[in-house]
């Protein structure tokens, strides 16, 4: 593509996507904020994704066909190689963005220059059906700052990031954490600036059974606990960073329920360690401190809570390994969780998993 730099380059990996591409390629078309490129990676589709990409006129969209299989990391890679915007958005081939998606993150990056990446909330589509994810709530960049030490809060078609700041990564996403690459791009990018997520949703996500989110879920959760496992180091050291990591994604990630009381103390430990630290490091203002001790107190209970209910734990014995950190509310803890359990929910519908 020739002429001047737009200001939003879309990265998109395509593979065996044609059932499905031409209407996310028609939601980029349909933005109210016309200065962008879309920049798709054909990595090698053995169905008629190259014929349906064979028919696009808009002098805005470039088609890459990859020489070979490399699989998405690869693909985003070559993406953003070629990409020329001064922000980068992520899309994947089956999600669908809203038409005032790209017009609100640019105001947003525009206005804000300590931002280094912002995301949108999401609703879900499912078998043609529109439904708001349940149970969503605010996320500021302190709470963002915070959750990312257990879990990935964001939408990877969601995001847009400063081109400057993902120049300086080398890779830009790194192949050795195929399928927690995104989540391994926002801790990378982090170090740049701050995250934040607008709380209007701007893009539907696709559930459907074939999604790499179930077919791949071990491996993503192996690359998920190295990624957290780089961050613990400091926290915990070599001798406890790696299995601390795998802990935290099997029950805060995966939701596994917790079997026992040991485990449930392993975690409430792990969680007090991880808060002490993030506090201790990070200047919070008083509402801030609030917002992070209040998703603090929800992902301890938000662990606890199954393990009561069956029985694997008592109240009594729950309490005995709650961290000094956490204040729960003496006569209804569950009033912490009810946003995000509903949130698991959907997540786990989406990826074919009961919760």
């Amino acid at each position: 593509m020739t002429g001047p730099a737009p200001t939003v380059s879309v990265i998109m990996p395509a593979y065996n996507g044609a059932a499905w591409i031409g209407a996310t390629i028609d939601s980029v078309l349909a933005q109210d904020f016309a200065d962008w490129e879309l920049v798709i990676v054909d990595d090698c589709s053995t169905d008629n994704t190259r014929d349906v990409l064979a028919t696009l006129t808009d002098p805005r969209i470039t088609v890459i066909h990859a020489a070979e299989n490399g699989g998405p990391v690869v693909a985003r890679n070559t993406g953003f190689a070629a990409a020329r915007g001064r922000y980068i958005a992520g899309l994947d081939q089956d999600d669908l963005c809203k038409p005032g998606r790209f017009a609100a993150q640019v105001a947003y990056l525009d206005a804000n220059p300590g931002i280094v990446l912002v995301a949108t909330a999401a609703e879900l589509l499912e078998d043609g059906r529109v439904t708001p994810w349940p149970g969503d709530h605010a996320l500021t960049p302190a709470v963002i700052d915070w959750l990312l030490l257990t879990q990935n809060p964001l939408v990877w078609s969601t995001v847009m990031f400063r081109a400057e700041a993902a120049r300086l990564l080398d890779p830009f996403e790194r192949p050795q954490v195929r399928y927690a690459e995104d989540f391994d791009l926002y801790h990378r990018l982090s170090r740049f600036g701050q995250i934040a997520r607008l709380d209007e949703a701007q893009l539907l996500y696709r559930c459907h059974p074939g999604g790499a989110s179930k077919k791949f879920a071990e491996m993503m959760a192996a690359s998920a606990a190295r990624v957290l496992a780089e961050r613990y180091l400091p926290v915990f050291g070599d001798g406890e960073a790696q299995a601390n990591a795998e802990l935290v994604v099997r029950y805060f990630m995966a939701r596994d329920p917790v079997p026992d009381l040991p485990t449930l103390g392993c975690l409430s430990r792990i969680l007090g360690a991880l808060h002490a630290d993030h506090v201790a490091r990070t200047p919070l203002t008083p509402q801030e401190r609030i917002e992070v001790d209040g998703e603090h107190a929800r992902l301890w209970w938000l662990v606890a809570r199954p393990a009561l209910r069956q029985g694997a734990v008592t109240m009594r014995q729950a309490m005995g390994v709650l961290p000094d950190s956490v204040h729960l509310p003496a006569n209804d803890p569950d009033r912490l969780i009810s946003p995000l359990i509903g949130r698991v929910r959907a997540i786990g519908r989406g990826l074919g998993v009961a919760i």
